[in-house]
């Protein structure tokens, strides 16, 4: 019984040992076959736009063999060779001078190759594109190749500058803000139209003189991050928040003005510090008694649009809003603290899609940090005021103050309780629960949360069509997409007129 047991045993590591030495010859098997192939990921590597003369994200490139034999590569090459922008790493191995040799695919599994791309610093105001290959020669012989594209975009580059007399930054090329761009108490700074300004991470625009950001329809001014890459192929970074810092407006600075501006994927969009206000200031557009004092901040046709703090955040300041959108915003889209403010045609529209802990779409109130700020009057005509909470329009009053606050909601489109004061919610849709046909997200053109785009262009069947007033309108008749407001008669609310009418 003994000598049956220990032949078995034997029997059983000869078999199992005859089992392992099979497998691993048909494990290291290769193959020189020419209709053996590899099967890339992709056939072309392609980087977004680039800075010039900084370095771009890596981008993997996966080589599979699919077949049941191993496949040897003689030799990985760039094209190009060593006059190559592109860096490349095979499967752990550097490419210097741009060639590699000796990589092996067993069956069934892969490599991983990474590309990298620094283009040169040229002195062009156009895009240029860049191409090289990267060629893969199998031990049979075949050659397979992978394309390599970029585009290089020149900049001029603002480090830690700051402006101390009065300056024009034009559309020849974007500029590109490292270590915050100042202007100085005193000093203008001139936006022409079509100018872009990217803002390295953390870095903000800080105005203690004045700023002029002249925009058309055609060419707006442009505030955004510095990354031109994609978090995901189908999401770039540029649609996603806290990619910059933001516009911050001091309390000596003064005569501001933003026209067709787009703001947007910053840690906040503009703050505006307490300022001094006149005590008879006079609002809204009160053509008779007008202030004599200019607003600290004019903002017309503009966007402010994923934002990783506040959209607006102005505090004790004196400002006038036409036609502009705030929009998903971390913080309130929209937060006023005293002063005296009058928004016409704007929509405030509150769909952070990153937290389900955002602010309101408005926060109004005469109080901060246990601070009173004095409120003179705070208008909305003709406004959009919505978001995915019940209630996105809140107010911070003491108990003494409420009932008297002036503040006013005409003609407007509100997500709120409604009130039983009917003196300062004048002409009001509601956009509650049961009180319309559509609510919330559903009154607008274009909302895809999963690329994170957005058309506030009322639908259809909103309740936004024709809610306006026609002598507000008459203020601003043209929308911020150049549309004519008045064209049937009935204005729609917010920032945009509908496409069709009926």
């Amino acid at each position: 019984m003994k000598r049956l047991i220990l032949f078995l045993s034997h029997f059983l590591i000869l078999s199992f040992s005859h089992f392992l030495i099979t497998s691993c010859d048909d494990y290291d098997s290769w193959t020189t076959n020419p209709s053996a192939v590899l099967s890339m990921s992709q056939d072309t590597v392609a980087f977004d736009t680039i800075i010039t003369g900084l370095g771009s994200t890596t981008k993997t490139l996966v080589v599979r063999n699919r077949g049941d034999k191993g496949l040897r590569i003689q030799r990985v090459a760039l094209q190009e060779g060593n006059n190559s922008h592109f860096r490349v790493n095979v499967d752990g191995q550097y490419l210097y001078g741009g060639v590699g040799e000796d990589f092996e695919v067993r069956r069934k599994d892969s490599i991983y190759v990474r590309v990298e791309v620094t283009l040169p610093i040229g002195d062009s105001d156009e895009i240029n594109d860049y191409e090289d290959q990267l060629l893969f020669t199998l031990e049979s012989g075949t050659l397979q190749r992978v394309y390599l594209t970029a585009s290089a975009m020149d900049v001029i580059v603002l480090r830690a500058e700051t402006i101390t007399e009065d300056r024009t930054l034009d559309a020849t090329r974007p500029y590109v803000v490292y270590d915050s761009l100042v202007v100085a108490h005193g000093a203008t700074l001139t936006l022409a139209e079509g100018t872009t300004l990217m803002f390295h991470d953390g870095t903000s625009l800080l105005v203690r003189g004045s700023l002029q950001a002249n925009g058309t329809l055609e060419h707006p001014v442009t505030f955004r991050g510095d990354r031109t890459d994609r978090m995901f192929p189908y999401l770039p970074y540029d649609n996603t928040p806290n990619r910059w810092g933001g516009i911050h407006f001091f309390a000596e600075s003064h005569d501001n003005r933003l026209t067709q501006c787009d703001i947007h994927s910053g840690d906040y969009g503009i703050i505006c510090d307490s300022t001094d206000i006149d005590n008879d200031i006079l609002l809204p557009w009160d053509d008779e008694h007008r202030n004599t004092t200019p607003p600290l901040l004019v903002m017309e046709n503009c966007i402010v649009h994923n934002i990783g703090g506040p959209g607006l955040d102005f505090t004790h300041c004196y400002t006038q809003v036409t036609g502009t959108q705030i929009s998903n915003t971390f913080g309130h889209c929209v937060s006023l603290r005293g002063g005296a403010h009058t928004f016409l045609h704007c929509t405030l529209a509150q769909f952070y899609p990153f937290s389900a802990n955002r602010g309101d779409a408005l926060s109004l109130g005469d109080f901060e940090d246990d601070i009173y700020r004095h409120l003179f009057g705070a208008y909305f005509y003709n406004c959009v005021i919505t978001g995915y909470a019940d209630d996105v329009v809140m107010g911070h009053f003491t108990d003494n103050t409420v009932s008297e606050a002036p503040f006013l909601f005409q003609n407007s489109l509100l997500r709120t309780v409604n009130p039983s004061d009917k003196l300062r919610f004048l002409s009001i849709k509601y956009d509650v629960p049961d009180s319309l046909d559509i609510t919330s997200k559903d009154h607008f053109t274009l909302f895809d949360t999963h690329a994170f785009l957005y058309d506030f262009t009322p639908d259809s069947l909103s309740a936004i069509r024709g809610l306006a007033d026609a002598e507000f309108t008459k203020r601003c008749p043209i929308d911020r997409l150049g549309r004519n407001r008045l064209s049937d008669g009935h204005p729609d609310a917010g920032a945009y007129e509908a496409q069709f009418k009926e």
